[in-house]
């Protein structure tokens, strides 16, 4: 089920509670001849994906619309036929209103929201499907108060290189609630603001840029359904925005959390379709990450073939690259992550020379502070499988210095598996490294 974001901002419009709503469904009910019983846990219910039986959407339409002094159909309150409604039935403008639903949702910290579970199966890939798939949109225009300009585009740009530098510092539970609250004060209204189709492409291309972070934020929060929500949100906006290549960056997002979530096939195929339809779009570096990605993935489900065609790939594509000629949403694909993402590959593949050397290549070349702490991680998780402990120990503490004071789930599932591989290994030095890790861990976020 999908959480209705829409019900809720609508209610939470109103003033109207979750008890209050049920009861005067029930009055109304009575009005109309019906025996009904509703209490604030239907609302609940409700709000977090289930249909309300029978009148009852009816009934609410027609208490909200007393309420608020306007008139309120069932798309407003996300309830406009059984089941969830496919994107490429929603108007640009309907996806709009749900996607800034949502935004408000997380920044009320709406449990429905924070606690929604991953989309699975055919509802995971649906999104990418209609991003790849026409119809395109013709026209995104629209009428609001307010008219968006060049400085309005240009806010949003400086703001989500400021929210993705803030996430490689601090990590994405710190960063998360500071872009949420962006989203909600400054790119809302002008999504809903008036603007040309030129300049309505470039305001979608700005915002799914940042939306991609929001979701970046969540994923490192744990919250890898809302995480989800967010990429297929940005996958909408680069759509809009007739960006290609923003629509493939996204989907290089999901394709990892699809390798996180062990979902190997969904992300060869979720890389594949990146791959085929940015085309010309796709940059090289952007290439690179995701035959890497795939590289990972194949070698993860046992095809060393397939694997190592995706790392001389990833390797090829990672020659062309040229900082200056990338897009600022691919500057994640900095010198060595190739590298480390091909170790990673090769260590599923049990090839540990090789991966080492690849891991070495990685720690040698700078990178930013949540970059480091991820080679170092995986030179250590290497140098013990190779029973070299006395260089895995000082990386291993290199490792745990860099992520202190960095908010994040992900750094600190990095730390606890290093930190799992030194107690097998048992010596008093690989101890005090795994002490230094529960020092940090002992940290709450």
């Amino acid at each position: 089920m999908e959480p209705n974001t829409l019900l809720d901002a609508i209610l939470d419009e109103s003033g109207i509670s979750h008890a209050g709503l049920a009861a005067r469904i029930n009055q109304l009910g009575r009005c109309r001849g019906l025996a009904l019983r509703y209490e604030h846990t239907a609302v609940a219910r409700w709000l977090k994906g289930q249909r309300p039986r029978g009148q009852v959407p009816d009934l609410i339409c027609e208490i909200l619309g007393e309420r608020l002094h306007r008139p309120v159909g069932l798309d407003d309150i996300g309830l406009s036929g059984p089941g969830d409604r496919r994107s490429a039935d929603t108007p640009l403008s309907g996806f709009v209103e749900r996607a800034t639903a949502l935004w408000r949702s997380d920044e009320q910290q709406r449990p429905h929201i924070l606690d929604a579970p991953a989309l699975t199966g055919t509802s995971a890939v649906i999104p990418v499907w209609e991003w790849e798939n026409p119809p395109e949109d013709s026209d995104v225009s629209r009428d609001g108060l307010t008219r968006v300009g060049m400085a309005d585009i240009e806010m949003l740009r400086a703001a989500r290189t400021h929210y993705e530098t803030m996430y490689r510092k601090a990590g994405g539970i710190a960063t998360r609630a500071r872009i949420v609250g962006f989203l909600n004060a400054e790119a809302a209204p002008l999504l809903r603001g008036s603007y040309s189709d030129a300049t309505g492409r470039q305001l979608h291309r700005a915002t799914g840029g940042l939306v991609a972070v929001a979701g970046i934020c969540a994923y490192d929060s744990d919250s890898l359904g809302l995480a989800q929500r967010y990429f297929h949100q940005a996958l909408r906006l680069a759509k809009a925005s007739g960006d290609r290549g923003l629509g493939a960056y996204v989907i290089a997002l999901l394709v990892n959390q699809s390798l996180f979530v062990r979902e190997y096939r969904q992300a060869v195929a979720f890389a594949e379709a990146a791959l085929r339809a940015a085309g010309p779009q796709i940059t090289p570096a952007l290439a690179a990450d995701l035959y890497a990605m795939q590289a990972k993935s194949y070698a993860r489900l046992g095809d060393g073939a397939s694997a190592l065609s995706c790392i001389r790939r990833a390797e090829a594509a990672a020659e062309r690259i040229r900082p200056g000629q990338e897009p600022a949403e691919t500057g994640y694909v900095q010198p060595g992550l190739v590298n480390v993402q091909v170790a990673e590959a090769l260590l599923s593949l049990g090839d540990l020379r090789a991966a080492r050397e690849q891991a070495d290549a990685a720690v040698d070349t700078p990178a930013h502070d949540r970059g480091r702490v991820h080679r170092l991680a995986m030179l250590t998780h290497i140098e013990l499988r190779q029973g070299d402990a006395d260089r895995a120990v000082a990386d291993a503490a290199q490792m745990t210095e860099q992520a202190r004071g960095m908010e994040s789930q992900r750094l600190r599932d990095r730390l606890r598996a290093v930190r799992e591989h030194l107690a097998r290994t048992g010596s008093s030095a690989t101890d005090e490294a795994a002490d230094l890790i529960d020092e940090v861990l002992r940290v709450p976020l």
